[in-house]
């Protein structure tokens, strides 16, 4: 079997998500492909997808969300996600046990005794109204009827979990602010969320693990639980076999991939990548070696933006008023300097709406 090394699975990763050229892509195509956007931070898929896409226009990301094409939920890994409208509507049922269970795994002493079906049904009823509410508001609605627990764990095992929900607009919002109020996401799209599979196949879990390697492919069974958050894709994975080819990394693990998905030759050159906190890029894995070192695993759990120099994980990024603060996490050469300072200028225009191209390497 094909043994692929580390720098031939980073050509494969930066192809597949983007960052090896400038993908001529309509918006909402890359998100679809992408698998969706971390965006629990408002304000970062726009810094991903103009690290990604050529001529990217951050006022058709805000038109699709307006539009409710695309739409901001909890979903893989309960973390908040950019997805197309599509994509939540077919993949939200699949996520529900998942879901329950992440924030079971945070409050299960508090909702010790709750009845979650009766909770998700005197939610629902009280979103029926059609009124966006924010997390809080839900929970004071039904505080008298399950005062133990507490506001948090009641909200959040509504919101992230028992009621599928969206984040309207304006939040998330290109350099809007808006507080995070939540609508039915049924109602918001208007239609009506994919029902489970009733033969005992897993159709979509065939099809996230097809989407998951088309997007950051090849990749171990592992790689997708990360990702998805779902312990349940063995199956699936079992029963797509005959579709994909195999490899193996150097530490022998077994590697998946699409026969025709691109792996190119691990010498092709990487630009300079900036890329934003919690970009799946680097969370999408659990073996990050491909793209980050291990001694600065953390550095994008944290929140951290962080800056790809050859195609890895080389140094941290921030704004600093009008100014790009690059803070390099080894000796930039000359020429890397240089080909940083290039692409901190791009993002500064972008950031600053062309009003500065000031960048700054610390030390």
């Amino acid at each position: 079997m094909t043994v692929l090394d580390i720098r031939a699975l980073n050509r494969a990763t930066l192809a597949r998500q983007l960052l090896l050229d400038h993908a001529d892509m309509p918006v909402l195509d890359a998100v679809a492909h992408l698998g969706g956007l971390q965006a629990q931070e408002p304000q970062e898929p726009f810094v991903g997808l103009w690290s990604r896409l050529r001529a990217f226009d951050p006022a058709t990301l805000s038109d699709l969300l307006t539009e409710r094409r695309v739409v901001r939920t909890h979903l893989m890994r309960r973390t908040v996600h950019l997805l197309t409208a599509d994509d939540v509507l077919a993949w939200r049922a699949r996520h529900d046990p998942m879901l329950r269970q992440r924030v079971l795994g945070v409050y299960r002493r508090e909702l010790d005794g709750v009845d979650l079906e009766e909770l998700a049904a005197a939610g629902r009823a009280v979103m029926a109204d059609g009124e966006p509410r924010s997390m809080p508001e839900l929970a004071r609605a039904l505080a008298e009827r399950w005062p133990a627990p507490g506001p948090r764990p009641i909200g959040e095992m509504l919101i992230a979990a028992l009621i599928p929900t969206v984040q309207i607009p304006p939040r998330g919002l290109w350099r809007t602010k808006g507080g995070v109020r939540n609508a039915v996401l049924s109602a918001w799209v208007g239609r009506e969320i994919d029902p489970p599979s009733s033969d005992g196949s897993d159709p979509v879990g065939q099809a996230l693990v097809r989407r998951y390697l088309a997007a950051f492919g090849p990749a171990a069974s592992a790689d997708v639980r990360a990702w998805s958050g779902l312990a349940g894709l063995p199956a699936a994975i079992a029963s797509i076999r005959d579709e994909l080819v195999t490899f193996r990394d150097e530490r022998g693990r077994e590697l998946l991939d699409l026969p025709d998905a691109p792996r190119p030759d691990p010498d092709t050159p990487a630009p300079v990548r900036f890329l934003p906190a919690f970009d799946n890029a680097i969370l999408g894995y659990d073996d990050r070696t491909r793209i980050i070192d291990d001694p600065h695993r953390n550095l994008s759990v944290a929140g951290e933006r962080v800056l790809l120099l050859d195609g890895r994980v080389s140094a941290t990024w921030k704004v600093n008023a009008d100014t790009v603060t690059v803070t390099p996490l080894r000796s930039f050469s000359r020429t890397e300097r240089a080909a940083v300072t290039e692409e901190g200028q791009q993002m500064a225009l972008f950031l600053s709406d062309k009003e500065s191209d000031r960048v700054e390497i610390a030390g």
